[in-house]
């Protein structure tokens, strides 16, 4: 017989109140409110937490141009590859959206210039910001 104490079954959530905590906290990525989105890190929401569409929370902040949201998860380790449902990478968001300082912060950490479809390099061979890539 195992002893559970109330506070340990109120630290498990179900998959519904998981989907309702990761959607607060891509809205917090989304509008940049980065301080209230370290508290949900801080409490243990994964850095590379994905919605139902395969966006992270850096992808959603880096595509609205929230740069100090975007340092705050790169200094965290969030994955600047990780693709979304779309095979959409983080770097080809801002390359499309042109969000320069946050494509440079993404090309700095590392971000697979290939990686996605479109590549980033594809995309900003279309959009002629190739000059954004290093």
């Amino acid at each position: 017989m195992t002893n559970t104490s109330a506070s340990d079954e109120s630290a498990t959530l179900n998959d519904e109140q998981t989907a309702k905590v990761i959607g607060l906290a891509m809205d917090l990525a989304r509008e940049g409110k980065t301080a209230e989105l370290t508290e949900f890190l801080d409490h243990g929401l994964p850095v590379d937490a994905q919605d139902a569409e395969g966006n992270t929370l850096l992808m959603l902040a880096a595509y609205k141009g929230e740069v100090d949201t975007v340092s705050m998860l790169i200094g965290r380790g969030a994955d600047v590859n990780m693709q979304n449902g779309r095979g959409q990478s983080p770097l080809a968001g801002t390359l499309f959206k042109g969000e320069d300082t946050i494509s440079g912060l993404l090309v700095a950490a590392g971000a697979d210039l290939d990686a996605g479809t479109p590549s980033a390099r594809a995309t900003a061979a279309m959009f002629g910001r190739e000059h954004l890539l290093g």
